[in-house]
């Protein structure tokens, strides 16, 4: 049996929809009324250890997905406990998505390379998918000011984004054929790089009017996201993400995605467009 967890946030959605047609799948969620109908469902909450506990049962392989966003000490506490309960449950394999390495300059890196650590040293087998940041986060960031520019500050640093789409038929496969990717750890990033210039672009075809691209500071962008109500611990995380791209350390494209994907990467651009378009 394979479960999932964090089956019904963004990536969890996508890859429990690909598995779907299994018959040996089953979604682990704290909200299994939101899991599609036919599909299996149990109750998996990483702050409940009997839902742990009962949630991972019977299952031979674990995609953990990745515990989101919280304090450095709450996600390791929610990680730690999980794969504790899967080894107890007997959990053969466990898939975890972690982070890419150019990630190290995050704020929110130490959650996950403490994971990749406690699962090495773990009784189960794992795997680790090192995700890139995903390409919807530059199109969430590609918003026009009140004078028609584009200020986010990114200098002209740039981001190997990564539809999470890809990311999610990565998982899906590796977690159906788990044991021909135990003790590996993949990093799955973008193909292209992609700058302010690019997400300008993008929104002067939107808009069907130039937009140009001229970069703010990173004290003003802190000062927005703070405005906007984002919990105090997210704001460095934000602005500290916005910063690596600036610096150039998130431009790497080396990436075992394209052998991983049983077709071409999908255009980066093409769904950052698509995602402006839908606003």
């Amino acid at each position: 049996m394979i479960l999932v967890t964090g089956a019904t946030g963004g990536l969890g959605k996508l890859v429990v929809e690909q598995l779907a047609g299994r018959g040996d799948v089953v979604a682990g969620t704290r909200s299994p009324a939101k899991v599609r109908a036919g599909l299996p469902a149990r109750y998996v909450d990483f702050d409940d250890a009997a839902s742990l506990a009962a949630g991972f049962a019977g299952v031979d392989t674990l995609l953990l997905i990745s515990a989101g966003s919280g304090e450095d000490d709450t996600v390791i506490a929610r990680h730690g406990a999980a794969i504790e309960a899967a080894e107890k449950a007997g959990v053969g394999h466990i898939v975890y998505t972690s982070l890419s390495a150019a990630g190290d300059h995050l704020t929110y890196a130490l959650p996950h390379r403490w994971t990749e650590g406690r699962l090495m040293r773990g009784t189960a087998d794992w795997t680790i998918l090192r995700n890139g940041l995903y390409a919807e986060l530059l199109a969430s960031l590609a918003v026009t000011g009140p004078d028609g520019r584009l200020t986010v500050p990114l200098a002209d640093g740039r981001l190997a984004a990564v539809a999470r789409e890809d990311l999610a038929d990565v998982a899906a496969r590796v977690v159906t054929e788990a044991p021909l990717h135990a003790g590996r750890s993949y990093e799955l990033v973008g193909e292209h790089a992609i700058g302010g210039d690019d997400l300008a672009e993008v929104l002067a075809d939107a808009a069907g009017t130039p937009v140009s691209y001229q970069p703010g500071g990173l004290a003003q962008a802190r000062e927005t996201f703070s405005a906007a109500g984002l919990p105090a611990y997210q704001v460095p995380m934000v602005v500290g993400t916005l910063s690596a791209i600036a610096g150039g350390f998130m431009s790497g494209t080396r990436s075992d995605l394209a052998h991983l994907l049983a077709h071409p990467p999908r255009a980066v651009l093409a769904v950052i467009t698509a995602t402006v378009n839908s606003r």
